[in-house]
């Protein structure tokens, strides 16, 4: 008898929400459709960041970078190792923020300033 058996397929809810799924986009097109972001950009730069472009020789000032007084200590801190990053950063094009705080690090000063 199970094998004379019909298997109906039960009928659809035409009420129950239709789930779509949306194509995957990458996170690099947010700023090509978000007119309101553009540049010149403000970007706040760290310690790492600015060895790192010297290192690799880019060109950071396409942006406007900001640093903090935090960082630019850090990098005279460093003495030798930094040098040519403390050039870089003594730039006029390099726009210097003032932190109001004493002995905190340069990372903590910058979540700080990010999340206020």
């Amino acid at each position: 008898k199970e094998e004379n058996r019909i298997i109906r397929k039960k009928k659809e809810d035409e009420q129950e929400l239709k789930i779509k799924e949306a194509p995957k986009i990458s996170s690099a097109m947010f700023l090509k459709f978000n007119n309101q972001l553009g540049p010149p950009f403000h970007v706040l730069v760290d310690t790492n960041f600015v060895n790192f472009a010297v290192k690799n020789r880019l060109d950071v000032i396409q942006a406007i970078p900001y640093i903090t007084d935090c960082v630019m200590g850090e990098l005279e801190k460093a003495g030798r190792r930094f040098k040519i990053a403390l050039k870089v950063i003594k730039d006029n094009r390099f726009q210097r923020l003032k932190c109001d705080h004493k002995g905190t690090y340069a990372d903590d000063c910058l979540v700080q300033r990010v999340t206020q």
